[in-house]
């Protein structure tokens, strides 16, 4: 039977999507922006579309704006700095000749935020939902490698690098939920909007501070490329609002795992758009994928 806690199952799917729209819309604008500044886009320009989001969330369940407690603040700035170094780990995997088989230690965030929601959170996973976790993330790990790629384990440089990205990734996704389920008498809608505000300011602020300090003519290209940075902070601020809305209903383990569903998009638009076909070893790893999530939501 579907309740109102199975709705982060929606809610994770919409988030991927709107994930992988802001992804292209940003890459599209890292080349006269740089990299930073077109990770700032996400937050300096999603960031009023989060106010406007909590402002309609507000009207319409007639929450009253709760004080941020003194619980609140560690779990957000936990959330969103980590988040802001995951990030800047990542764009070093980027400039590594062994990013492919970086990229596959970024996947182990599932099993990595399954560890640390426990440990901080306590939440609670079945034997089953661990299965279902390592399953789907053996099967991104298996599709994201590439022949030959699999010598270039033996390398420290991308393990390390890959292994600490996922581990912030993961730590920014318990720091995020921590957060939510902090926020005192409102309903979960009021409290992923609310968290959501307070991230994006938190994250504005720090790297526009970054910006202004190490790259001033950054800033003034982003504002002169406003039309296309509205778009694609419009679509962060819209994905993470489903995000939040999904931590606010489940341990942050099932929301990263489920969310692996965006490899499956985008080998999709890869086959379909691209005329690339898949491998056996891709379509194996889909397979795996396709297992675990069947496997993690049955759960």
């Amino acid at each position: 039977m579907f309740t109102i806690a199975s709705l982060w199952i929606p809610f994770t799917i919409i988030a991927a999507l709107g994930q992988v729209a802001r992804n292209a819309m940003q890459r599209s604008l890292t080349g006269p922006l740089g990299t930073w500044g077109a990770t700032n886009i996400r937050f300096l320009f999603g960031f009023p579309f989060s106010v406007l989001f909590f402002a309609v969330v507000v009207t319409v369940t007639g929450d009253n704006i709760p004080a941020p407690t003194a619980a609140f603040w560690p779990w957000l700035l936990l959330g969103a700095l980590s988040q802001i170094v995951a990030t800047g780990m990542m764009l070093v995997a980027m400039n590594d000749r062994s990013f492919v088989v970086t990229t596959a230690y970024l996947k182990t965030e599932a099993i990595q935020t399954a560890i640390f929601g426990f440990v901080f959170l306590g939440d609670h996973l079945t034997w089953l939902k661990v299965i279902a976790i390592l399953i789907a993330t053996v099967g991104v790990v298996i599709t994201a490698l590439r022949p030959g790629g699999e010598k270039s384990f033996a390398e420290i440089r991308p393990t390390i690098v890959g292994l600490v990205a996922a581990a912030f990734f993961a730590l920014s996704a318990i720091g995020f939920r921590g957060a939510i389920i902090t926020v005192p008498d409102v309903s979960f809608v009021t409290a992923a909007s609310y968290t959501l505000v307070f991230g994006l300011f938190v994250q504005t602020l720090v790297l526009t501070i970054y910006l202004l300090a190490r790259a001033p003519d950054v800033l003034k290209k982003i504002f002169g490329l406003w039309r296309p940075s509205m778009l694609a902070g419009f679509m962060g601020a819209f994905a993470s609002q489903f995000w939040f809305l999904a931590f606010a209903l489940t341990a942050a383990a099932n929301v990263r795992t489920l969310a692996l569903v965006e490899v499956l998009f985008a080998q999709g638009v890869a086959y379909y758009s691209f005329k690339q076909p898949l491998s056996a070893r891709e379509l194996s790893g889909i397979v795996l994928i396709v297992v675990g999530v069947g496997l993690l939501v049955a759960a």
